[in-house]
């Protein structure tokens, strides 16, 4: 019993370490490969191909009636064409101004004392034979102690969060839906490639077309289920992040 628990945590550690190690295994090789380049850029892509296509409950599309010797054309703001998005393909300029401040404060502090204890003075008569049974000599058993347990516990946590992020860009999107209602989907990211580090960025969700701005543009808080990211890979961003190993522990430990 004692030695088959040990052998069968070792062959559990041993599982564990060849799942963690084959999981890593095809990202190390990659990284290895590209040692002393560039991080590569990501080719043009059909951005309709990038995104899930869109479905949302949306009323039925209402007929567009044209008047007999107008001049005037449905949807347009002016006699002029108009120069703003409207068409899957089309592309809208992203204004992103945003400044997020959020601050958290969290004090916990638990204490815990636990005390057993049990005597078995008599055991319906057989207690001689419990204490001719017991390890070590008979004098060294005490049946008025036979039991005694104690645990202490002491938690204290303080957890201190203060965060302040600005963002102020602008970026292209394209058009990739036009919905029944005639709102549009739209879908863009950017790729900036300084050195051995690569800067993505990726804007996308629902807009109205007559919230885009004459000069093509749409503010970001006039997006509907607006998606925002910001990130990089390279050097730098692997610096920055922890080592696998480091993450799964973080996983696992239950302490």
């Amino acid at each position: 019993m004692t030695q088959t628990r040990p052998r069968t945590m070792l062959r559990l550690a041993a599982l564990l370490l060849a799942a963690t190690s084959l999981s890593a295994c095809g990202d190390t090789l990659t990284r290895l490969s590209r040692v002393g380049q560039e991080p590569p850029m990501t080719p043009v892509q059909n951005p309709s191909e990038r995104q899930n296509y869109v479905t949302m409950p949306m009323p039925a599309p209402v007929p567009v009636e044209r008047g007999a010797n107008s001049l005037w054309r449905p949807g347009a703001s002016a006699f002029l064409k108009d120069r703003r998005a409207s068409q899957t393909g089309d592309i809208v300029t992203v204004v992103v101004n945003r400044t997020d401040t959020a601050t958290f404060s969290n004090d916990t502090s638990r204490t815990r004392t636990n005390t057993n204890s049990a005597n078995a003075t008599t055991l319906l008569g057989y207690e001689s034979t419990l204490w001719n049974r017991l390890p070590g000599p008979q004098a060294a058993v005490t049946p008025a102690s036979l039991l005694n347990l104690g645990s202490n516990l002491n938690n204290a946590a303080t957890t201190d969060m203060a965060r302040s992020e600005a963002v102020n860009m602008q970026i292209a999107a394209v058009v990739t839906q036009v919905l029944p209602n005639g709102n549009l989907v739209i879908h863009g990211s950017q790729e900036i490639r300084v050195n051995f580090e690569t800067r993505v960025v990726g804007v996308g969700g629902v807009i109205r077309p007559t919230d885009i701005q004459s000069t093509n543009q749409i503010a970001f808080e006039r997006i509907a289920e607006a998606r925002l990211s910001y990130g990089g890979r390279g050097q730098h961003t692997d610096v920055q992040q922890p080592r696998w190993g480091d993450q799964i522990l973080d996983i696992i430990f239950p302490f």
